[in-house]
């Protein structure tokens, strides 16, 4: 971080205790900043509100998807684009002063300690090599190193267009961060691009989880494999791989039951569904994706690595980006976990999710033209 008896961009590199003395005090200033308390959502039941297609109507004007991102980040920006925009630099450009308020903003809008670390390292460097002399340069070079950051895991789900046997995706989380919804949304993906959809009702163990599916098969018409509460994941997402195999179905899209990364038996049991996929098809299932609630913040990235160190994910779809989300948790779970982003989520509408794009989100958050559709 930047030394604060080295505010001239031109002075020379800092030492290794220099440089761990900086640290010591970005992490003294840590405390200060991040508030440690994690709301969970509640889980939220599926209505028949909630799977209607919600997109638009002929007497509903269309509202760009920019423009719901852009809505759904509002909260972000009004604390973190307007703080950088108010952002007092003085006339010898950015010093400590102003980098530790702009470390702040980050950690306050979850970007979390490793990337906020990155991030305002790289603006040290191009204050010494080019100068940063005000906020909208500020903002535009911090644009540019946000979507640096974010460009290797925006990587779009492949799914092959021939295949002799189904793509089976494997849907994982915690209960409430919205897995049943967004199976929902990417079943009528699927259809719209022409591929044949099953769905694997695997969260045996709440009663309403096989009903709320169905619920979105049956809306989708799309054929969901269930069996009784209680009845064994794995056998259910076993006979759904058979069923999906002999049909000559494109995706089979498994649910899972939610659960916390500390629960030891229901990771265990994860591994089982997993195990016994691949006696039918050693590949499957070929994409294990786990759904995390934007919302809770840090604990967000928490669960990404736990369930990535217990189970190997491939990639993440992030959700609930239009309430009280802070959008920094995707530069967060980006820098510290290195794993795929796929989708994200800014609403109940089927045309909410969408693949992540990274210039897109980053524009949508520092987006100063609030007319910007």
């Amino acid at each position: 971080m930047w030394n604060k008896d080295k505010t001239d961009p031109n002075t020379p590199e800092t030492s290794e205790s220099e440089k761990e003395e900086a640290k010591t005090g970005f992490m003294s200033r840590l405390k200060k900043t991040l508030n440690t308390e994690i709301r969970l959502t509640p889980r939220k039941e599926i209505t028949d509100a909630d799977i209607q297609d919600t997109s638009t109507t002929e007497d509903t004007p269309k509202v760009g998807f920019f423009t719901r991102l852009k809505r759904g980040l509002n909260r972000t920006r009004q604390t973190f684009t307007n703080g950088l925009r108010h952002l007092r630099i003085g006339s010898q450009g950015l010093n400590a002063e102003s980098l530790e308020d702009v470390e702040t903003l980050l950690l306050s809008a979850d970007v979390g300690i490793e990337a906020t670390l990155l991030l305002t390292e790289k603006l040290q460097e191009r204050a010494k090599k080019t100068g940063i002399n005000d906020s909208e340069t500020l903002i535009d070079a911090l644009q540019e190193d946000m979507e640096d950051l974010l460009a290797p895991v925006a990587q779009p789900l492949q799914i092959p267009e021939k295949s002799d046997k189904p793509f089976v995706i494997l849907m994982i989380g915690m209960n409430g961060a919205g897995k049943t919804t967004t199976i929902g949304k990417l079943a009528k993906r699927f259809q719209a691009e022409g591929r044949s959809v099953m769905l694997a009702a695997g969260d045996t163990f709440r009663a309403a989880a096989v009903e709320q599916l169905k619920a979105w098969g049956e809306h989708n018409d799309v054929p969901v494999i269930a069996q009784q509460t209680g009845a064994d994941s794995a056998s259910v997402i076993f006979d759904a791989l058979s069923a999906a195999t002999a049909r000559g179905i494109d995706v089979l899209i498994a649910d899972t039951a939610g659960r916390l990364h500390t629960q030891d038996n229901l990771m265990a049991e994860l591994e089982k569904v997993k195990r016994v996929m691949a006696k039918q098809d050693p590949d499957a299932p070929h994409e294990t994706m786990l759904i995390l609630d934007a919302s809770i913040g840090q604990n967000a990235l928490n669960q990404a690595k736990q369930f990535h160190q217990n189970i190997g994910l491939n990639g993440i779809s992030v959700t609930k980006l239009d309430g009280t989300a802070k959008g920094g948790i995707l530069f967060a779970v980006a820098k510290e976990t290195g794993l795929p982003i796929r989708f994200i989520g800014v609403g109940e509408g089927v045309d909410d999710l969408r693949v992540f794009e990274h210039n897109a989100f980053v524009h949508a958050l520092l987006d100063r033209d609030d007319e910007a559709a």
